[in-house]
């Protein structure tokens, strides 16, 4: 089973962040233009909380007011769950269905150096059974009969 150090190897380092003193309008402009569900909360490049599109349906029209007016900080998660670089494929997703989240920051020494979503859980874990179909299937057809 891989580590999500190797995990994020693979995919690669890049986060996508805003500040939590930032409007939701131009959180939610970074997300769409970036396609992705989820923003890091970072502050003097620390960890302060994450911002969804889970939180941005159930807590913006709470507030009843204009999306510019509306700051991150506002309706961002602020205990976010993470993760350290030698968790597991296994360990995130059982983290993951615990809390019922859709991202992991992944955190070494305090600081952030990743995030890995449940896609890129099922992804991988997609590629490991791929792998082991294969080698069964080789070992298969070529053992003598």
């Amino acid at each position: 089973m891989k580590t999500i150090k190797q995990l994020l190897q693979a995919k690669g380092y890049a986060i996508k962040s805003i500040g939590p003193e930032e409007s939701v309008f131009d959180a939610m402009q970074l997300m769409a233009a970036n396609n992705i569900g989820a923003l890091l909360v970072m502050q003097d490049n620390k960890l302060v909380g994450i911002l969804t599109e889970r939180d941005f349906s159930r807590k913006a029209y709470l507030l009843d007011k204009p999306l510019k007016d509306t700051l991150v900080k506002e309706i961002m998660t602020h205990q976010v769950a993470y993760v350290t670089p030698d968790y597991t494929n296994k360990d995130c997703m059982a983290l993951i269905t615990e809390m019922r989240v859709r991202h992991l920051p992944v955190l070494d020494n305090d600081q952030v150096i990743g995030i890995i979503s449940i896609g890129d859980l099922v992804k991988d874990t997609i590629s490991e059974h791929q792998f082991i179909i294969h080698q069964l299937e080789r070992y298969i057809y070529s053992t003598p009969r």
